[in-house]
């Protein structure tokens, strides 16, 4: 991964490299879950009017490098960040950091003094290290599969 990082707000036109690099973070990536955990999670790149609707009502910043888009995080109504993903070859190098700290200055920038989130086994250590709490531990079903995850709050 070269050292040349472009952070830009996706447009519709981005909407399946962000599915790409959702579906690359999940099955591809290290994980704490089981990969039947994964399969259900996220079975196949997402498309389709439910998913255009569901990305054109958030902001949606990525990040690139010489290769693409590496990773991205979005904000939701309500101060929800519903998408925080990277992908395997850029774990680690800070991306999470610069993405969210994207997000937060939007979030500022709109009112918005609490920041939260339903974050996954890999998710929950950044959004700690980031200043975020614990409220509840979840564990919510998908298909035969028991998910783990933990609802978040960061406030200003």
């Amino acid at each position: 991964m070269g050292k040349d990082i472009v952070l830009r707000w996706a447009s519709q036109a981005d909407y399946p490299t962000v599915a790409d690099v959702i579906y690359d973070a999940v099955r591809n990536g290290p994980s704490l879950y089981s990969e039947a955990q994964r399969q259900l999670w996220v079975p196949e790149r997402r498309s389709g009017p439910e998913w255009v609707e569901r990305l054109d009502s958030q902001a949606v910043i990525l990040a690139e490098d010489e290769t693409g888009v590496i990773g991205l995080m979005s904000l939701a109504d309500g101060g929800y960040i519903d998408f925080a993903f990277i992908r395997p070859r850029a774990q680690g190098s800070g991306i999470f950091r610069t993405l969210f700290g994207e997000i937060e200055a939007r979030a500022r920038a709109s009112g918005q003094r609490r920041l939260w989130l339903h974050a996954s086994l890999m998710a929950q250590p950044a959004f700690a290290a980031a200043g975020f709490r614990t409220l509840e531990n979840e564990f919510v079903a998908i298909g035969t599969e028991q998910l783990e995850r933990f609802v978040m709050e960061r406030t200003a």
